[in-house]
């Protein structure tokens, strides 16, 4: 009976796919009984990464017939010996084998610790197991893209690539540091300088790169401007529901509404705000308040004006539109709609594509997607900060040896075991 107290020699099992009624539904293992456990269910060990069908049998019963696959360690997700069994996917017979499993001496996994071990046994990175917790998240094309992307190691070839140069800049600090009085040629301290400059100076473009979390999280279009000029009419019409009540009494939005959006394969959120206006009406003016707090906030506003009214820009990232083009048409230079008659609204997304594209501008370096990577770079940028500043070459080789361990927490290489829990944490049970 393997040790349920010791993760390290546990041998755990979780379904794969999702509860309910379905034709098949997947049960996975891995830890040291799964040779074991198999053979017992289902007789000698079938071919390495062959399906096989097989009957599984328990105590002289049989519990389904079923798809065998096999994955020996070290070559499976985990690690760890590893196996799959393709059950019938009956409430019935998902309960009847893991009944059997648990007898057999495995364990119900926890949440993330199929991913977990897979991190341990160094088959991923903490980036890698994070991109696939984003990729079972994931709800729009963008979102699967960019996790795929950081699942095969894009973000961690980037942050390994920084460390190594790290580990350089650091040798060369240390070989200052250790030999005082001989004559190192001056280029040495001069490379070292440079290379902390370019190492800053590409951490700082990389912590401006936005991308990756607006794909993550949703780009925030806020919809603005004075009351009964359209808003609400335009939250229904791009969203397609009827979200915001709409009526011809100004002021009947008083909070802001939103709803989730997915335009060209990009997540977005839309906010229906309270019309901009003087007012004496305090839950009105409330409503006002929170309205430029959400315009501030936004990645992009769309800022609509009525027929022959004009206004100043509320902030740069806003895109200007003239509604209600049935009463007055817009001018040349302006975008105009007509919620009415859904004219203006295909020019509008076409304007939102071309605008959310130079955002997600896709570029050679892949995009940090986590307040966890920004802060950790944030500390190596830091530490980096304060080696350039170091009167002393003692201190200037603390600071590198701080900045790579900064860096080395990012994909989990370096003291690692403090942030697992709280990462593996966030998974489904089975993964």
């Amino acid at each position: 009976m393997n040790s349920i107290k010791d993760p390290e020699t546990s041998t755990i099992f979780a379904l794969a796919t999702g509860l309910g009624r379905g034709a098949i539904a997947i049960m996975r293992a891995s830890g040291p009984l799964c040779a074991t456990i198999l053979e017992a269910l289902a007789g000698p060990l079938p071919k390495a990464r062959y399906a096989t069908l097989r009957f599984l049998r328990h105590k002289g019963d049989v519990l389904d017939h079923a798809l065998l696959l096999w994955f020996p360690g070290p070559h499976s997700y985990t690690g760890d010996d590893s196996f799959e069994l393709h059950l019938h996917a009956g409430p019935a017979i998902i309960e009847t084998v893991s009944n059997a499993l648990i007898d057999l001496g495995a364990r119900p996994a926890e949440a993330g610790e199929f991913t977990k071990k897979a991190v341990q046994k160094g088959r991923l990175d903490l980036l890698q197991a994070e991109a696939i917790a984003d990729l079972v998240d994931s709800e729009t094309q963008s979102q699967r893209k960019q996790a795929l992307r950081q699942a095969d190691g894009a973000l961690s070839h980037l942050y390994q690539q920084w460390a190594q140069r790290l580990r350089s800049v650091l040798a060369q600090q240390e070989a200052l540091i250790d030999f005082p009085d001989e004559d190192l040629p001056p280029e040495v301290e001069n490379a070292l300088a440079q290379e902390c400059s370019s190492l800053l100076t590409e951490i700082n473009n990389h912590l401006q790169d936005e991308r990756g979390e607006l794909t993550r999280n949703g780009l925030i279009i806020v919809i603005a401007g004075s009351p009964n000029v359209g808003k609400s009419s335009l939250l229904n019409a791009l969203s397609g529901e009827e979200a915001a009540i709409v009526t011809h009494q100004a002021g009947t939005t008083r909070d802001a509404i939103s709803v989730d959006w997915v335009l060209d394969g990009i997540k977005l959120r839309l906010v229906d705000t309270a019309g901009l206006r003087e007012t004496d009406d305090v839950i009105e003016a409330e409503g006002i308040k929170r309205a430029l707090q959400h315009v501030e906030k936004a990645d992009l506003v769309l800022h609509l004006l009525g027929p022959g009214e004009n206004a100043e820009a509320l902030v740069p990232n806003e895109i200007l539109l003239r509604t209600k083009t049935d009463l007055s048409p817009a001018l040349p230079h302006e975008l105009g709609i007509n919620t009415k008659e859904e004219t203006g609204l295909e020019p509008l997304k076409k304007r939102l594509k071309d605008h959310l594209a130079q955002i997600l501008l896709e570029r050679s370096a892949p995009p940090l997607t986590r307040a966890r990577h920004r802060a950790g770079l944030e500390e190596t940028k830091r530490h980096l900060i304060n080696a350039q500043s170091a009167s002393w070459p003692e201190l200037r080789g603390e600071e590198l040896r701080l900045a790579m361990l900064s860096l080395g927490r990012l994909t989990g290489h370096v003291d690692i075991e403090a942030l697992l829990d709280s990462i593996f944490s966030q998974f489904c049970i089975g993964k």
